[in-house]
């Protein structure tokens, strides 16, 4: 028989004994329930203990458990995927250690949630876009009638001058959708864009009070550029982008 461990997915603010229903991992039915520290708290779950690989499903269920417990709860540290611990006292000794960033990480992410806004430039644009550039159509010129060795020098130029392009529609979609939206948040902050098309990867932490407004801001810019790029925008999230715990919870064990 494998022995067990103690799976955490987040802590909460609360002294109440809780749980928040069952969950899935890895094919299994488990409980989830709360381990206390003062007025902290780990939710978790007993597992077999092993490594748990970051594939789709497990993080998903992973989040599926946070999510569940923002719907009760308006103060989450979320805790990053796969950390399990041989025992409950382990747990409660952990809680222990993190507990002065989580007593000054309550009061600031208190009733707040993160809202994520992808912003995807749509392919057919970019290409008109770029080849409208006066600059590409002229470098275009040149090259016709050369050998491919010949328009080699040509062809750098060229990459270059999209890059130009790519970078400067960076920071117009920046200053004219960033930069609004985050007047109306309580933090804001880009990540590196994933892909070649992602021209803005933010994240944004709001009052949860304010989140009608706030959808309603995203409405207002999104029909500005709805012909020229795809907005993904999701949440409600805990406050991933705004909470620097991962590596502190390593530390800890």
């Amino acid at each position: 028989m494998s022995q067990t461990g103690i799976y955490i997915f987040c802590g909460i603010q609360t002294k109440e004994t809780s749980s928040f229903g069952k969950v899935t991992i890895e094919g299994e039915e488990r409980s989830t329930f709360t381990i206390h520290y003062k007025d902290t708290a780990m939710v978790a779950a007993e597992v077999p203990m092993k490594i748990y690989h970051p594939n789709k499903e497990n993080l998903m269920t992973h989040q599926k458990v946070i999510s569940s417990v923002m719907a009760q709860n308006d103060t989450v540290i979320p805790i990053s995927f796969g950390n399990v611990f041989q025992t409950k006292r382990d747990v409660e000794v952990l809680l222990e250690n993190l507990y002065p960033q989580f007593a000054k990480l309550f009061p600031e992410i208190k009733g707040k949630m993160e809202l994520g806004l992808k912003v995807i430039g749509k392919k057919e644009w970019l290409e008109t876009a770029i080849k409208e550039k006066p600059e590409v159509e002229k470098m275009k010129q040149t090259m016709q009638g050369k050998s491919r060795n010949a328009q080699y020098y040509d062809r750098i130029r060229l990459g270059g001058i999209a890059q130009n392009f790519f970078a400067s529609l960076q920071n117009e979609v920046k200053k004219d959708i960033f930069v609004p939206l985050k007047e109306d948040s309580i933090a804001a902050k880009i990540n590196e864009p994933i892909g070649e098309t992602m021209l803005l990867n933010a994240a944004f932490l709001i009052d949860r009070s304010k989140e009608e407004p706030f959808d309603q801001k995203v409405n207002e810019v999104h029909e500005k550029w709805k012909d020229k790029v795809q907005f993904k925008y999701s949440g409600p999230w805990p406050a991933y982008n705004f909470i620097n715990i991962k590596l502190k919870v390593e530390e800890g064990r």
